[in-house]
């Protein structure tokens, strides 16, 4: 079973293509370093009646859309090899720091997952 990081965060709406160029280049990076997929999701429909929403515990306002994605690794060890090597590459850094994407680390939430339950429906026989 796999192992992801998961993780939430708001991003100003008029700097979204500025964002996802960054992500492109950072999802890179870390498939590079072992990461077998990449995902990150712009939120569309944030309520449902009756539950918190991203959008409330990110504290997102009317201006920011809420950023939704994962990493997905072989296994934690995988995961950790992975996050070292990124944390070091001069790549990253050089990305954040040329950017104006409005990516603030301080407003993500962010976990590591063990496998609950895993069904990929793909199509092949």
């Amino acid at each position: 079973m796999n192992y992801i990081d998961g993780f939430v965060f708001p991003i100003p709406r008029d700097r979204l293509q500025d964002y996802r160029q960054m992500a492109k280049a950072v999802a890179e990076i870390w498939t590079e370093y072992g990461a077998l997929a990449y995902q990150e999701y712009v939120g569309d429909d944030m309520t449902l009646n009756g539950t918190r929403s991203f959008t409330e515990l990110v504290s997102a306002k009317a201006d920011e859309a809420v950023v939704f994605g994962w990493v997905v690794f072989e296994s934690r060890a995988a995961r950790d090899e992975a996050n070292r090597n990124v944390a070091t590459d001069p790549r990253v850094a050089d990305l954040m720091a040329s950017s104006d994407s409005g990516f603030d680390a301080s407003r993500m939430v962010y976990g590591g997952f063990e496998t609950l339950v895993q069904l990929i429906k793909d199509g092949r026989d």
